[in-house]
């Protein structure tokens, strides 16, 4: 089972499928423009959340960083004046060591990616969408920011005026992400934000034409007009698009065969332009993220 993930929508349903198959069966294709150098260590947030989903040390109620973790260094750091503005945790900054390492020795980020998956028993594959670098900046009111600047330091404060994902025009999905696609029949994206989460993997040179070729589903994030978290509301808007599930559809425009909404949204099926399939996904638990996951699978098994 193939999903594009980033954020925590798409991690949360992840959670639910892992009860109804292998794995060794899942593959995730991943988000890399959010990822940001602190201290000294390559941050990746999507990527580790994935890991630490997949090796069982998630910490579930924030969905990033690893439970019960402590912030001694982050803690020293501060203390010592330096201005470490993303609150990093110790077992979480093991990894970001780790990976900054590997690649300071010539690994690619793939390869780094796998390397920490392995040393952290994950059995399922985490890809990230690429190994060039790639940052989401965010125009605001009172400048071009990193999306970690706009949504971690000033919690989404900002008014938005528009996105742009920097180093955009010289990279290219890995080779191993555009394989995945070809070898999959249905890709599945997951509630995550659909602008900088889902859209960085969408805008890669060759995935929107490959993922036409595929029965691809999506779950919206919105309910009503109001993104179920974060600043998928502001980020659409900013973008044209009306934030509601009919504004993310339009978003995702003509790679989508199947969209499930939310039974709260209140919309109907026939105001969309392809086919809809009304489901309860506020992923409150575990039990109705297994649900979520469960009527997925057999929509896919349905239609392929």
């Amino acid at each position: 089972m193939l999903f594009l993930s980033g954020g925590t929508g798409t991690p949360k349903l992840i959670q639910g499928v892992r009860k109804l198959i292998p794995d060794e069966d899942i593959t995730v294709i991943v988000n890399t423009a959010e990822d940001t150098w602190v201290s000294g260590n390559l941050i990746c947030p999507d990527i580790d959340t994935l890991l630490y989903l997949f090796s069982g040390i998630i910490d579930d109620e924030r969905w990033w960083g690893v439970k019960n973790d402590t912030y001694h260094t982050h803690d020293a750091l501060m203390r010592l004046g330096c201005d470490e503005r993303m609150m990093i945790g110790d077992i979480d900054r093991a990894t970001h060591v780790l990976r900054s390492n590997l690649i300071r020795e010539g690994k690619s980020l793939t390869e780094a990616t796998e390397i920490l998956a392995s040393r952290m028993g994950v059995r399922a594959r985490v890809l990230p969408m690429s190994n060039d670098p790639l940052a989401t900046m965010i125009a605001t009111d009172s400048g071009l920011i990193h999306f970690q600047e706009f949504w971690v330091v000033r919690h989404g404060t900002p008014r938005v005026d528009g996105v742009l994902i920097k180093g955009l025009d010289d990279a290219s999905p890995t080779a191993e992400v555009m394989d995945a696609i070809r070898s999959s029949d249905s890709v599945v994206i997951g509630p995550s934000n659909p602008v900088t989460s889902i859209g960085p993997i969408l805008s890669l040179r060759g995935v929107r034409s490959l993922l036409r070729e595929r029965f691809v589903l999506a779950v919206s994030p919105i309910v009503g007009c109001e993104p179920v978290s974060g600043p998928a509301g502001k980020l659409l808007s900013s973008e044209g698009y009306s934030v509601s599930s009919r504004g993310v559809a339009e978003y995702y425009g003509d790679i989508l065969d199947l969209f499930v909404v939310d039974l709260r949204d209140g919309v109907s099926p026939d105001e969309f332009d392809l086919p809809v399939v009304v489901a309860d996904t506020l992923m409150t638990s575990l039990e109705v993220s297994v649900e979520l996951g469960r009527r997925i699978i057999c929509e896919i098994d349905r239609n392929v």
